[in-house]
Formats: C-alpha cells, sequence, structure tokens
C-alpha cells in the first residue's frame, strides 16, 4: 500500500513539471486526486473509471480529460488495453479543463502522441518536451469533439442499488417501468421519482445506457453479429439498436467493433 501512496504522490511531487506515465498504475490506486490535470488515454481494451458521482465508460482510442482534485479510480478487466497518463499543472485551468469529459483521439492527437511515444518521467518549462506537450493539452480544447456520452450516475440509495442490479441482470429481457416498480413494491410515480431524484435521469435512459454498455462489451469481447448482440441486449428491432449506440456513442456498432 506504501507503493501506492508513493506512487501518487510522485505526480504530484514536482508542482511545476509535466509527468508522462506509461505503466499501467492508475488502475492499481484507491480513489484518488491529484493537484495537476490528467489525460488519460485509452489505446487498446476498454476501462471503466469511477468517480464520486458517475461510472463512466472509456472505449479504446478515446481519452477522459479529468480536472484537478477530481476524485477518481480506474478499473479494467482485459488484459490488452494500454493506457497513457499525462498530468499537467492545474494553471488556474478554466472552460474545458474543468469539466471532466470522454472524447475521441483524433488524427491529430494519434500523430502527436506517436511522436511523443518515447517520453517518460517528469518535464520542465524550457525543454521542447514540455513545450510540445503543453501544446498538446492546448490542441484538446480547440479540436470541438463531441463529448463520449455513456456514463452511469451513481447512489448510495440501497432501494436504487438493488434495482438497478436487477436490470443489469436482465437486459436481455423485455423490462418496463411497470413491471419492475411492481416486482419492488413500488408505484410507478415513486420508481419515476426515485430515478430522478436518486440517479438525476430516467429510468428508459438509464435501462438504455446499460443496454449499450453491455453491448460494447459484446462487441469487443465476442464473436456475435451485430443482430445477435442487438437481441442480447434486449432490441427486437435492429435499427432502433444502432440508431441508439450511435446517439450515445458517436459512432455505428460496425464502427465500433472495427476500432484497435
Amino acid at each position: 500500500m506504501r507503493f501506492l501512496t508513493d506512487l501518487s504522490r510522485s505526480v504530484d511531487q514536482y508542482p511545476n513539471s509535466i509527468v508522462v506515465m506509461r505503466q499501467q498504475v492508475e488502475q492499481q490506486l484507491p480513489r484518488h486526486q491529484h493537484t495537476k490535470g490528467q489525460l488519460l488515454l485509452v489505446l487498446g481494451g476498454i476501462a471503466y473509471l469511477q468517480t464520486q458521482e458517475k461510472d463512466l465508460y472509456i472505449p479504446s482510442n478515446h481519452y477522459v480529460w479529468i480536472p484537478s482534485h477530481y476524485s477518481h479510480n480506474l478499473m479494467f478487466s482485459a488484459q490488452d488495453v494500454y493506457i497513457i497518463n499525462l498530468y499537467f499543472p492545474s494553471e488556474e485551468d478554466r472552460g474545458f479543463y474543468n469539466d471532466l469529459g470522454i472524447y475521441p483521439v483524433s488524427g491529430l492527437l494519434f500523430e502527436m502522441l506517436a511522436f511523443s511515444e518515447k517520453l517518460q518521467g517528469d518535464f520542465y518549462s524550457g525543454s521542447w518536451e514540455y513545450e510540445f506537450l503543453n501544446t498538446l493539452k492546448n490542441l484538446l480544447a480547440k479540436e470541438n469533439l463531441k463529448k463520449f456520452l455513456i456514463q452511469l450516475p451513481t447512489t448510495e440509495d440501497i432501494r436504487l442499488n438493488a434495482i438497478t442490479k436487477d436490470l443489469r441482470n436482465r437486459l436481455s429481457e423485455p423490462v418496463s417501468l411497470e413491471a419492475i416498480a411492481e416486482k419492488f413494491g413500488l408505484s410507478v410515480r415513486s420508481l419515476t421519482r426515485l430515478f430522478r431524484n436518486g440517479l438525476r435521469i430516467s429510468f428508459t435512459q438509464y435501462v438504455k445506457m446499460l443496454r449499450i454498455i453491455r453491448a460494447m462489451e459484446l462487441l469487443k469481447d465476442t464473436g456475435l453479429t451485430i443482430t445477435e448482440i442487438a437481441y442480447e441486449v434486449g432490441y427486437s428491432n435492429i435499427s432502433a439498436f444502432s440508431n441508439t449506440f450511435s446517439q450515445l456513442t458517436n459512432m455505428r456498432p460496425t464502427e465500433f467493433r472495427s476500432m484497435p
């Protein structure tokens, strides 16, 4: 545990440095935060970022910007996940850099990462590495990319956690607000209010996100066809599945599957 504590502190040991860390270490840390802003890039596999407010799903070739002092922890299950972490002095960041968000890795960002593939450790103002990495950071806000919208709010409400756990286990089945309300001894109005107040999201939207998250896992981890996956996550209409997938991920299921 001391190793993990020292590792977390090492990021902020020199407040004015930009740190590049390519080892798979973030997932070993418990819930933590940095005084620096963090660019966490997932270039292979699938990662999950947990915060106090929500669970975020980060697919391959996407990055998450984590503002300074933002508590989080990282998880992933596959062994082929390749992650790069860059930590930047906050310098009173504003706008884009104050918000947690997931974005696709653009062609420009990918080329810059390829150019800097051997960089590791702390870099300081005055060096070409620092200036290069700082330019990379400044470009993020100017690309105007669409946020990846898959993020599930979390709660400590015992009733809600029991309901959402049940939903996760029944994604291949037809699920209705009325049936779930009856199963848990609630009125439709009470269940609706419970989701709105406890998760700040509607029942329907929560189920929709659960289904698409499961579909993304199946697209990456299995050889099932798109049609089979659609049925597996509760869609009988393939067009509706593809449209919903595109709405939440900004790409079609076939595009997502073809990503490295």
